[in-house]
């Protein structure tokens, strides 16, 4: 991608912010707030996720990244998190030819593609992918030594395919189900596991409440026997 390039880490000082920088725990009061960053980072995504829609219906991909920046924004005021939460699915979902690693790199900066990294499955757009299984597993095991911010972003990214999730239920019912690669057993799975990490790692905090509550959410729609 064109531009020039800035750093988003550089203009954040973990020390002075009431974000999760310093403590995981710590509530933010705050909604996002638009800075150049932001701009550039959701600029950045909308042209990646171009042509890319929801699986639940026609919506522009771009809706999730944005709702994933608003809803971490409910738990950290951290200017990094929320551009890594608006670009959460960019290195899975773009081939390295269009925009890389090291695009991101040059643009927001190095602690900001890390949390991309932290958050992404092992797959790449335009390469055969393993099984649906075998990624997840991975995610979790990741999951289980990434940071604190990785984890938020991870919540927030959950929370919306969870919501979505209830949303098509309203309007397809049980089909809903065939939309995804996986079953109603294989997704409850996945996604208790990772609010269990999420709360055993952050404990008691609106993440992990916010997680909990939309996957119960969802295994209430699941079908019985």
């Amino acid at each position: 991608m064109e531009g020039t390039p800035v750093t988003a880490g550089s203009t954040h000082d973990p020390a002075a912010s009431p974000g999760v920088g310093t403590s995981p725990l710590e509530e933010c009061t705050m909604s996002l707030t638009w800075t150049p960053t932001l701009d550039r980072a959701l600029a950045v995504a909308a042209r990646c996720h171009a042509g890319q829609t929801r699986k639940d219906d026609p919506t522009p991909y771009i809706a999730h990244p944005v709702a994933v920046a608003l809803i971490v924004s409910d738990f950290t005021s951290d200017e990094d998190v929320a551009v890594a939460a608006l670009l959460h699915d960019v290195l899975e979902d773009v081939p390295p030819t269009v925009y890389s690693a090291d695009d991101m790199t040059a643009e927001f900066g190095e602690r900001v593609t890390e949390l991309v990294r932290g958050v992404s499955e092992d797959k790449t757009a335009g390469v055969q992918t393993p099984p649906w299984r075998v990624r997840k597993e991975g995610y979790l095991a990741r999951l289980a030594e990434d940071s604190h911010e990785c984890l938020l972003i991870s919540a927030a990214d959950k929370i919306h395919n969870l919501r979505s999730m209830v949303t098509a239920h309203e309007r397809l019912g049980g089909d809903m189900w065939g939309l995804f690669n996986a079953g109603p057993e294989e997704k409850l799975w996945f996604y208790r596991a990772i609010a269990d990490a999420v709360a055993e790692r952050l404990g008691d905090c609106t993440a992990s409440r916010e997680l909990r509550r939309a996957v119960d959410d969802v295994a209430a729609l699941a079908p019985v026997g």
